[in-house]
């Protein structure tokens, strides 16, 4: 297929970027021009496309800086070009939605979704040149990397998840998101968070133990995200007990999420049966990615593809012998683990297309498993999974001469997540 493509040369205009790609997406062939003779003049460069499939088959090839994205057109409107676009992660880039008969609920709709503006056709000529500006300085600020929930997979199990996610989504009760570390939690808490809102998520939960207030005042008529609540003290516990029955005051949605079941804690003692009680409102499970495996070929394609449009790695692919080796692999540290092998495959890959061998090569761990000996059995869980942890970790950290990436890779966790965890189990870092 062939696209319209107009490039110019630059003309110096302040505070604009000549190589600027915008790609105007219109059934209708006067606007198109009308539109990209305007831009032309402005020295953008333009990408013209008449209907959704040209405009689906071009951003497959490039990512454009801006879209100019009509919503009535014949074959696909533009609102469910938008939503495929947020589906399948590839809404990286600024989308200003048109419209000659269009309405305030379409308009909600669309910036509702992630569409940077919204222009009523025909489009002043000053409005258009402003809202495009302000568009791509936004875009340049802050790159789009919105990563809906597909970026956990499309399979029956994630759909049921985003199906329980949809339902509690308009209350305003906690919820206790249940999940091993590494499983993308954070997508489901940002899917509960409404736009234009506060979100908070403390990089420490000590907060709970001083001033459990000053929490809900940052997260005042937003969200506030809170990991790791099966770790903390009982100072801590009562924190977030005084927090919860400050919740509606401060129009606050609490999401927390455990890896281990508080149950089993509260049963054990070492958790407050209220705080347990309290918590365990709405549950839910997020599941490992070993549960759906089927989805782990499309995510690793769209981690790549994240990855490349970002300019962190070239450009690679997988072969099919490579995707269904990820696939049959167990992935214990979940889809950090995987982003992770993904991130290293793409940057140590000799050739542009990464094979089954590149990937069993960095699934094979550089030493053999140590069993950790010396953890006495007559000592609580906690304080038993501790000291195996404190181990483990000291022992990764040697085997990596120190490199964090590939203690965070290797132990499927999140870098900060990583150092809080080195920090919480008292291990110090070289140089530290």
């Amino acid at each position: 297929m062939t696209f319209n493509f107009i490039s110019v040369a630059s003309k110096s205009i302040p505070g604009i970027m000549s190589n600027n790609t915008i790609l105007i997406v219109d059934d209708e062939i006067g606007i198109r021009e009308l539109l990209s003779e305007i831009l032309r003049d402005e020295g953008y460069r333009v990408a013209l496309a008449e209907n959704a499939a040209q405009a689906r088959a071009w951003r497959k090839q490039a990512r454009p800086d801006l879209v100019l994205l009509d919503i009535w057109m014949p074959d696909t409107d533009g609102i469910t070009l938008l939503k495929e676009w947020v589906s399948s992660g590839l809404l990286t880039m600024p989308v200003v939605m048109m419209s000659g008969h269009g309405t305030i609920d379409t308009a909600v709709e669309a910036t509702r979704m992630g569409a940077a503006a919204y222009l009523e056709k025909p489009v002043p000529l000053q409005k258009l040149l402003s809202t495009v500006g302000r568009a791509l300085r936004s875009g340049q600020a802050k790159p789009r990397m919105t990563l809906p929930l597909a970026s956990l997979g499309r399979g029956a199990l994630i759909t049921d998840l985003k199906r329980r996610l949809e339902q509690v989504a308009s209350l305003t009760a906690p919820v206790l998101l249940i999940s091993e570390p590494g499983t993308g939690v954070d997508l489901c808490a940002r899917f509960l968070h409404e736009p234009n809102t506060p979100w908070v998520e403390p990089d420490t939960l000590a907060t709970l133990s001083n001033a459990p207030f000053e929490l809900l005042e940052q997260a005042k008529g937003g969200l506030l995200f809170l990991k790791e609540i099966d770790e903390l003290n009982k100072l801590a516990q009562k924190g977030l007990l005084l927090l919860l029955g400050k919740l509606e005051r401060y129009s606050v949605r609490l999401v927390c999420v455990t890896s281990t079941p508080l149950a089993s804690l509260a049963a054990q003692g070492v958790y407050d049966p209220k705080l347990y009680e309290m918590l365990s409102g709405l549950c839910i499970n997020v599941p490992a990615l070993r549960e759906h495996r089927e989805d782990i070929p499309e995510l690793a394609t769209q981690i790549l593809s994240r990855y490349i449009e970002s300019g962190d790695v070239p450009l690679r692919q997988f072969s099919t012998a490579a995707l269904n080796c990820l696939r049959n692999h167990d992935w214990p540290g979940n889809l950090a683990q995987l982003t992770g092998a993904v991130h290293t495959l793409a940057l140590s890959c000799t050739s542009d297309e990464i094979s089954a061998e590149d990937v069993k090569q960095i699934l094979v761990p550089s030493s053999p498993s140590q069993a950790v000996a010396g953890i006495p059995l007559d000592i609580p869980l906690r304080e038993a999974r501790d000291m195996f942890e404190k181990t483990y970790f000291e022992q990764l950290i040697e085997q990596e001469n120190g490199n964090m990436t590939r203690v965070a890779e290797r132990a499927g966790l999140e870098r900060t997540h990583l150092y809080r965890k080195l920090k919480l189990l008292g291990i110090r870092l070289r140089g530290n």
